[in-house]
């Protein structure tokens, strides 16, 4: 499988963050959302030093701790422009940096995000172009580095639809899994579309078996998450820890007036989050789930309780106290962390 810094055995991943964002984490602009007022064509300027030594440093103290519980890996799932990943890609760099600082290895994925917040050179890109692009990250590079992606993801859609171009980038990440023999990783907004997302990538002849949906904790149905699950793929409750969380439709307009304004705001307990993975366990699901935080730098003050207290230490430590409670044996964690993430890295056989 391939990390930022080149080829690893499966053997030497260990438990596995599978959705994180580690340059989203300082309290600086890292949502770089937005479609930039230069053309398709052009290329990003060189970033901040300060402001990339701020991004390493803060990532490298936060995944201290982690090895001690076990976790080797984090998989880093930031699409082009937003939370933490330029509009080309070109900071991935940064990655290299972190893994060779905190000793963990850390995969990349590549993606497009919700169509408000795409760069505007992913909006004008045609199916074929868009494809051609992510074949390339995994096998070249991404944004003009040497960073390979190891994974094709978070390929997002949005609140109860699938717009013209996320369908777009969702069936070009397909394209690119067959090529490539990566496995695919979603984004549903609070959700919803998961099953649409699964009859459009079946379309494009996805490997079900090598698909995960995303943030499958934060529906509010469990039946419904399980009805996903008997799809055939994999299931993420990704967003552990984050017990409230702010919605933003669009990106926050430079001229915004001041006074009040209207936000969505949702919560979800860790306690429901259990409660769902082990009704996913007695199902017969234990090897369809995989876990994460999805943590930033805006959820850890949004959870000062979760994230604010232990950081990427949570999921180890508090609410792998609550799965036991739920009668999660240790063994079937173990599956979620360990076996489950490695064998969606392994890069399987190509189209």
């Amino acid at each position: 499988m391939h990390t930022v810094l080149g080829p690893v055995d499966a053997a030497a991943l260990g438990r596995v963050l599978h959705h994180e964002h580690l340059l989203s984490l300082t309290p600086g602009p890292w949502l770089a959302g937005g479609r930039p007022a230069t053309g398709p064509g052009a290329r990003p300027t060189a970033g901040d030093p300060l402001r990339d030594e701020d991004q390493v440093q803060c990532a490298v103290g936060a995944l201290r701790g982690i090895q001690a519980l076990g976790f080797g890996t984090v998989v880093d799932l930031s699409p082009y422009g937003v939370v933490g990943r330029d509009a080309h890609g070109t900071n991935v760099a940064l990655l290299q940096e972190i893994s060779r600082r905190s000793g963990v290895h850390v995969v990349t994925g590549t993606a497009v995000y919700l169509e408000a917040f795409s760069p505007r050179w992913t909006i004008t890109a045609s199916l074929e172009e868009m494809t051609d692009r992510l074949v390339r990250d995994a096998i070249e590079g991404i944004g003009g580095t040497e960073v390979r992606a190891g994974v094709l993801g978070e390929q997002a859609s949005g609140l109860g639809t699938i717009t013209p171009h996320e369908a777009k980038c969702l069936r070009a990440s397909a394209r690119a899994a067959h090529e490539t023999g990566l496995a695919l990783i979603t984004h549903t907004t609070h959700g919803t579309m998961a099953l649409e997302q699964i009859d459009l990538l079946a379309e494009e002849g996805a490997d079900l078996g090598r698909v995960v949906i995303g943030h499958m904790d934060t529906h509010p149905d469990t039946d419904y998450v399980l009805e996903v699950a008997a799809r055939g793929v994999s299931v993420a409750v990704d967003t552990v820890g984050k017990q409230c969380w702010d919605f933003r439709v669009e990106p926050e307009p430079a001229d915004a007036p001041d006074g009040e304004f209207t936000k969505r705001a949702y919560r979800r307990s860790d306690r429901v989050r259990a409660e769902r993975v082990a009704a996913l366990v007695r199902a017969g699901f234990t090897r369809q789930v995989l876990l994460s935080h999805d943590l930033t730098g805006e959820e850890v003050y949004l959870n000062p309780d979760t994230h604010g207290q232990r950081g990427y230490s949570y999921l180890g430590t508090t609410f792998a106290e609550l799965l036991a409670e739920q009668g999660v044996p240790a063994a079937d964690l173990e599956v979620m962390l360990r076996d489950n993430p490695a064998r969606l890295l392994s890069v399987g056989s190509a189209g």
